[in-house]
């Protein structure tokens, strides 16, 4: 890959200059870790004495979008270290996330620290994947490590795999499929794609779950399986795959890249708070992505290359605030702040009988009712997703049609209301069933009458998980994901509130079933109350609308 490749592409991502147009690359090197596994490796070395080091470990492969990654930041200063994990993409060993990455990492570092190159500084740049890796050896990489870049992703991935505790399907099934894609010719993966990958659309839609991976890749996913068994909270399979309990032990500056539609921004912000509860600084941004939107990869390698450049290469940039993100809606835009999130005034937007919804307390009324029935599982439509194609804001009037959805819009805004900071939701829910799940959904209602999703959030419940009234009624707490978002003058606030989102989240089956092996369905009433003793409402933390914003 030479010049007249890499500088087209920095101009449309809108990079610093070169600093090197020389770059000699070697591929496949051997770097064997302790257990004997040979993990290959390849190498981009600038003509530049004294270049830092940017280590990138993934498993999706060395070639493609990540070879052009790999140029384009050796060209601006840096040796390029990009390994694949075991098991991928020529590495030796078993694939099993999250497993070997702390220690094959740490290997890593030794390799490097053999290299005559080796300035005895090195940074870390990824996203997803690529990102758990980093959390995995950032502890114990100690001064060595002089800047992390993590994008769209987490110290832990547990709480976004059983978000609500529920399962998050389409990310596990989908992800499982990509993966096992890897290992097939070109060409039949080509034609699968073409076809919609219907092989994943029927897994998704299979019952019992444990055989939905051998319909979407043709073989026995063991991390699918194991995902599906070890779904408790208190699960001792997840104690030694999440890294969140040393990030106060990480001593290298951390910038962090995320959307709002992303699957791991709750897990990303929770890594947030806990590197400024020990007194860090990291960098914050959220853009209007979703987990694989270009628009994504191409702020975060902008964002990730002035990080590596102050922290890694000594070359401070201009200065910016802390965090940066961007408000969707009409007349949003970017906005800088000191920190996450910002002072806000938490206000509950009360669901009312008639469908309505207002800051005003509930009058009394008799509840709404809805059916829901697990062999018609109410639809995921948009949101967070793994696929970029399918995810993200899209008007939600389909499924706002259904009879397992309820609505609760607001009167049109006389004046724009903005919403920054965390979201959530108090349901009070009243089930002839004991197994149900609670999802919630804001959206922004234009004047058209398209209701396009800002945030949601699902919660399932379980006999004893939440206290039961003498009147049978449970106050379920729904966290939603966390939104930037002003609501335009004209516009109206909507809450969704339904029985599932399948199959971004599995389905319910209503018996209490085990995950992996549920195959009976229960349908069931459910009513939602929102009178003055069962107050269902929506908290939603407003802020001051800039005086430069049109109103």
């Amino acid at each position: 890959m030479r010049r007249f490749v890499t500088r087209p592409a920095a101009a449309v991502l809108r990079l610093p200059a070169a600093r090197t147009g020389r770059v000699t690359v070697t591929r496949d090197l051997p770097v064997r870790v302790r257990d004997g596994v040979t993990l290959r490796t390849d190498h981009y070395a600038p003509d530049l004495p004294g270049a830092p080091c940017v280590l990138i470990r993934t498993p999706y492969g060395r070639g493609g979008p990540v070879r052009l990654l790999g140029r384009l930041v050796a060209e601006r200063g840096y040796h390029v270290v990009i390994q694949s994990c075991r098991g991928t993409y020529g590495s030796g060993g078993e694939f099993a996330p999250l497993v070997h990455e702390r220690d094959d990492g740490l290997d890593t570092l030794d390799w490097l620290r053999r290299q005559p190159w080796w300035t005895g500084a090195f940074g870390m740049f990824g996203a997803s994947y690529q990102g758990f890796v980093q959390w995995a050896v950032a502890a114990e990489a100690a001064d060595e490590l002089r800047a992390m870049v993590a994008v769209v992703t987490a110290s832990a991935t547990r709480d976004s795999t059983y978000a609500g505790e529920s399962f998050a399907l389409d990310t596990v099934l989908t992800w499982a499929e990509l993966l096992q894609a890897q290992t097939v010719p070109w060409l039949a993966r080509q034609w699968e794609l073409k076809r919609g990958q219907p092989r994943l659309t029927r897994a998704l839609a299979h019952l019992p779950l444990a055989e939905a991976d051998r319909i979407a890749t043709g073989v026995t996913v063991p991390f699918f399986q194991e995902w599906l068994r070890h779904h408790t909270p208190d699960a001792d399979y997840w104690r030694t795959r999440i890294f969140g309990d040393r990030i106060a032990e990480v001593r290298a500056p951390v910038a962090m890249v995320s959307g709002w539609q992303d699957i791991f921004l709750p897990a990303q912000l929770d890594d947030y708070a806990r590197l400024r509860a020990a007194g860090a600084r990291p960098r914050l941004t959220i853009g209007p992505w979703t987990h694989g939107s270009p628009g994504l990869l191409a702020a975060a390698l902008r964002e990730g290359l002035a990080w590596l450049d102050e922290h890694l290469a000594g070359r401070p940039a201009p200065g910016r605030a802390p965090v940066r993100v961007h408000v969707g809606g009409r007349g949003g835009g970017w906005r800088d702040l000191p920190d996450w999130p910002p002072p806000a005034e938490p206000v509950r937007w009360h669901l009312h009988a008639g469908g309505a919804l207002a800051p005003a307390p509930p009058a009394a009324s008799a509840p709404d009712r809805i059916f829901y029935d697990p062999a018609d599982p109410t639809p995921s439509l948009g949101g967070p997703l793994l696929v970029a194609q399918r995810a993200g804001a899209v008007d939600n009037r389909p499924v706002e049609a259904r009879p397992d959805v309820l609505t609760y819009t607001s009167a049109p805004l006389a004046a724009p209301v903005e919403v920054i900071g965390p979201v959530h939701a108090e349901i009070q829910v009243r089930s002839e069933l004991s197994y149900l799940d609670v999802f919630v959904r804001l959206c922004d209602v234009d004047r058209r009458g398209r209701s396009w999703n800002v945030c949601d959030g699902l919660v399932r419940v379980a006999p004893g998980r939440f206290a039961r009234d003498a009147s049978g009624v449970v106050r379920v707490p729904v966290t939603l994901w966390p939104a930037a978002h002003r609501f335009a003058p004209g516009h109206r606030l909507r809450v969704q509130v339904s029985g599932g989102a399948h199959p971004r989240y599995a389905r319910n089956p209503g018996t209490g079933e085990p995950l992996g092996t549920a195959v009976t369905l229960r349908a069931g009433w459910r009513e939602i109350l929102h009178d003055p003793e069962h107050p269902s409402a929506v908290v939603l933390p407003l802020v001051p609308v800039p005086s430069t914003v049109g109103r």
